[in-house]
């Protein structure tokens, strides 16, 4: 179980690394497309800029898309109080606790670290889920939170933000600049770079989000000793549906479950692994625990 935490969390950094190399090379990009080597330092004040934005915005702009609203222990005891026992077992700072008013079961976090962090639950997840099956689930949230899972998306939500803002320049620099002779080496490169970067770095940020859906699967299992019952909650949502009413590929990423419709070519730009891949993995962590 700690291994397979240590794999996904070094796999993570090695990927978020190749993030700031994108970003590195679409800025010596515009410093050979402009002839102002500044552009290449520029780009990455650029992603900083847009982490930052990330960073302090984005919890409160989720939870209002998604409509969640926040409960006191008064409101759901049930939720809270598995919440409430789930901190005082991992020695966290206990979050704020809100309620999504959807039949679909899933959950999300959101926050900038422990301090501020926030774990949400729809309706449709409080209503099927076991008490053993409700526990596996928000310590997978939760682990998000532990792991620092929040952050990193959100930093790496920026990043790439950045990039397809400066994958457009790429492109206004090679259509409206007034160099009228720019050097064709850069002209080829600036315009492959701004078709395939946006791309790539969306491949990036689903591989991100799916090693941190793996770690906190293990993070979930390794908190209650009960992988069966994140296993079993698993096999609820996948026989019931994850998709919610709203659907906002912006905050998808922070579902336990994908919360968008479709299927086969869907699944490729899937921000989560397989349901079946996550139980089969849980199964190995038990068989080995």
């Amino acid at each position: 179980m700690y291994s397979q935490i240590s794999a996904n969390k070094r796999k993570t950094w090695f990927i978020m690394a190749f993030f700031l190399v994108i970003l590195g090379a679409l800025g010596w990009i515009v410093s050979g497309l402009t002839g102002t080597p500044q552009f290449f330092y520029l780009a990455f004040v650029v992603g900083g800029v847009y982490a930052l934005i990330q960073y302090f915005a984005a919890a409160k702009l989720a939870l209002a898309m998604n409509k969640a609203h926040e409960i006191q222990k008064h409101d759901n005891p049930r939720l809270y109080r598995t919440v409430e026992n789930l901190t005082i077992a991992t020695g966290m700072p206990m979050p704020k606790i809100y309620v999504m008013d959807d039949p679909a079961p899933n959950a999300f976090a959101t926050g900038r670290d422990p301090q501020h962090a926030v774990v949400c639950a729809t309706t449709g997840l409080l209503d099927i889920m076991t008490d053993s099956e409700l526990e596996a689930v928000m310590a997978h949230e939760l682990g998000h939170v532990q792991n620092y899972d929040i952050r990193v998306m959100m930093i790496v939500f920026g990043l790439v933000s950045a990039i397809g803002f400066i994958a457009d320049m790429i492109l206004h620099i090679m259509w409206w600049g007034d160099d009228d002779s720019p050097n064709p080496i850069f002209l080829a490169l600036g315009l492959l770079a701004a078709i395939l970067a946006p791309l790539v770095a969306s491949m990036v940020q689903l591989a991100v989000s799916r090693r941190r859906e793996y770690l906190a699967d293990s993070t979930s299992a390794l908190t209650t000793r009960y992988p069966e019952g994140l296993i079993s909650a698993l096999e609820k949502i996948r026989d019931h549906g994850s998709a919610t009413k709203r659907q906002n590929t912006a905050t998808a990423h922070l579902f336990f479950a994908s919360p968008l419709k479709g299927k086969s070519l869907a699944r490729l730009f899937s921000t989560h692994p397989p349901i079946e891949d996550r139980i089969k993995r849980l199964r190995e962590m038990g068989a080995h625990a």
